[in-house]
């Protein structure tokens, strides 16, 4: 049969219950101790690594914009470069024509020049052959109309003006 105890704090089952209860609240701490840490650390560890990505991804949008940036600039620098470029080009083939065409006027000029040198040395070739036929002609036509004996006087008149000659000198 039950035994039926006096006060309820004398029967074992009480006592048993009592221990049950500490037994589990003591385990429960420590066993809620422990979890909550480990949450906690988890929690941190996974905060650490949402701020590294936050940073990271910052890091990259920056290195995005920068590249973008000397991109652009590269475009403006390949663009300035290419209008200099043209610019150059085309004072350069205008310096060339300009380079050309005076060239081109030398040369002219230097070929009227050789064709003027060439028709005085022509006129003096001519001016020459015709004094030499000349020349020629006359000793001839002299030779036939005269002889040492018609001279004669020619050569005595001459002698004669000489004097007169040279008072007018």
């Amino acid at each position: 049969m039950p035994h039926h105890y006096e006060h309820f704090y004398l029967d074992p089952k009480f006592w048993v219950a009592i221990s049950f209860v500490l037994f589990i609240a003591l385990v429960g701490k420590l066993a809620w101790t422990k979890a909550t840490a480990m949450l906690d650390a988890r929690g941190a560890r996974i905060r650490a690594e949402l701020e590294e990505a936050s940073r990271l991804r910052a890091e990259a949008e920056a290195m995005m914009a920068g590249a973008r940036k000397e991109r652009e600039q590269a475009v403006k620098d390949a663009s300035a470069m290419l209008e200099r470029a043209k610019t150059e080009a085309e004072r350069v083939a205008a310096a060339a024509r300009a380079e050309a065409e005076a060239s081109a006027r030398r040369r002219e000029r230097m070929a009227m020049d050789r064709i003027a040198a060439a028709e005085a040395s022509a006129v003096i070739e001519v001016r020459d052959a015709a004094a030499e036929i000349a020349t020629a002609a006359v000793r001839e036509i002299i030779a036939q109309k005269h002889d040492a004996a018609s001279d004669a006087p020619l050569v005595d008149s001459a002698i004669s003006g000489l004097p007169a000659a040279f008072k007018a000198a």
